[in-house]
């Protein structure tokens, strides 16, 4: 539009705004309001309260005012939409960040489950017929072993006890005829006696451990007559499954709740992992007093347990100090925990050069190697299945269940 006064044109832009500018500049430059030129109306002028603009109209005010709030709503809105923006994006961010972080935690925690046999994937029969059923497909055991072993393997967890088939016994036997006529190196040697020796089967491969050594640790006691009132009821070595329901008992008796609780309260048909606590729970409960020393970081030099070697000669040197070179002692095996693994103590050797070395029974060693030790060479070289010297044993923590006399009813309770 031009200026009616003198046709000078407004500049470019909106058309409410060149209205706007246009009525600045016939005030400003001509001293009228905005009207035919030379016709001196007297017009109402009306003030914008924002900015001061003067103008004739309302309608034109009103419309002016309104730009003025949508520009500050806009402004405002711009903010408060951004801000708003950020909060959610960050939000959606941490609420990402947590279910990455739950799933991780859960997918570590089945890994756990799975490790330590709490999976519900099945127990001692289910991994025992699966591994049968393996060697059958693979040619390594025909159908009628496979019907018979399972008849068996039935029977005996009817019964409640093992089958024997992975025991080798006579080893101690065997160590004292070597260690008498053994002039070289070693000085005294102590052992416990009657100790069998059992491995793990087709049933509890890769979790049965700790099953294991304790049926090592109850064939020493049931040739001691000195438990024979506390285990009057445990005559056989029993099964894996029944040492399972044998360690709920002592739970249901209330012994160590918290362990219990670690489980559920259930061990039976699963293929959990048992440690040192589980141990002395079940010792405890058949009335044998034991104790559990822990060794909860190296003592010695490069990550090694020499107090731990020590207290183990202790053990077994105490009453049995005579000048004997081969002292087979009535003392128990000592149940040896560590992370992953347990093993039994069975007897500790001082060698000449004042150095000591245990002698331990392992689970996962077969029932063909242990057979070796039964015939002894004279040079002693089969001896490296037992023999564990202060730098063989560097794990960072070691848990020991030792087994010393009998309780009473009401020590018991």
């Amino acid at each position: 539009p031009e200026c009616p006064f003198c046709g000078e044109a407004a500049g470019l832009g909106l058309e409410l705004e060149l209205e706007l500018e246009l009525e600045r500049h016939v005030r400003a430059r001509h001293g009228q309001p905005l009207g035919a030129p030379g016709t001196g109306d007297d017009e109402q002028l009306y003030e914008c309260p924002m900015c001061s603009l003067t103008c004739t109209n309302i309608q034109i005010l009103e419309e002016h005012v309104d730009l003025h709030l949508e520009e500050h709503s806009f402004s405002e809105g711009g903010n408060i939409g951004d801000l708003e923006l950020a909060q959610r994006l960050q939000t959606e961010e941490d609420k990402r960040q947590r279910s990455e972080e739950d799933k991780r935690e859960k997918e570590e925690f089945k890994k756990l489950q799975r490790q330590y046999g709490l999976d519900n994937s099945g127990g001692y029969k289910q991994q025992f017929l699966k591994n049968m059923e393996r060697e059958v497909n693979k040619g390594k055991m025909q159908p009628f072993e496979y019907h018979k072993r399972k008849a068996d393997m039935m029977e005996c967890l009817a019964f409640g006890i093992d089958d024997g088939k992975t025991k080798t016994s006579g080893v101690i036997e065997a160590l004292c005829k070597y260690y008498q006529n053994e002039n070289k190196d070693v000085r005294h040697v102590w052992l416990s006696a009657g100790v069998d020796h059992f491995h793990s089967s087709l049933g509890d491969r890769g979790w049965g451990c700790g099953y294991r050594n304790f049926q090592m640790l109850l064939s020493s006691l049931l040739q001691n007559s000195s438990y024979n009132d506390c285990l009057r009821d445990t005559t056989l070595i029993p099964s894996i499954p029944k040492i399972q329901s044998m360690i709920e008992d002592a739970w249901r008796e209330g012994f160590d709740p918290h362990g219990a609780s670690h489980f559920n309260s259930r061990l039976s048909g699963s293929k959990a992992w048992i440690g040192a606590c589980e141990i002395y729970s079940l010792l405890t409960s058949l009335r044998i007093k034991c104790q559990i020393i822990d060794f909860h970081k190296p003592t010695g030099p490069m990550g090694t347990h020499p107090r731990l070697f020590e207290w183990v000669l202790r053990y077994y040197s105490t009453d049995n100090e005579g000048g004997t070179k081969v002292v087979c002692t009535s003392k128990p095996p000592i149940y040896l925990q560590h992370q992953g693994h347990s093993r039994t103590v069975v007897g500790i050797e001082e060698r000449r050069n004042k150095t000591l070395c245990l002698l331990l029974f392992d689970p996962g060693c077969s029932s063909q190697e242990m057979q070796k030790l039964l015939k002894q060479n004279s040079d002693g070289s089969s001896l490296r299945l037992l023999r564990k010297f202060v730098g063989s044993l560097k794990e960072k923590q070691y848990q020991i269940v030792a087994v010393d006399g009998v309780l009473s009813l009401d020590e018991k309770a």
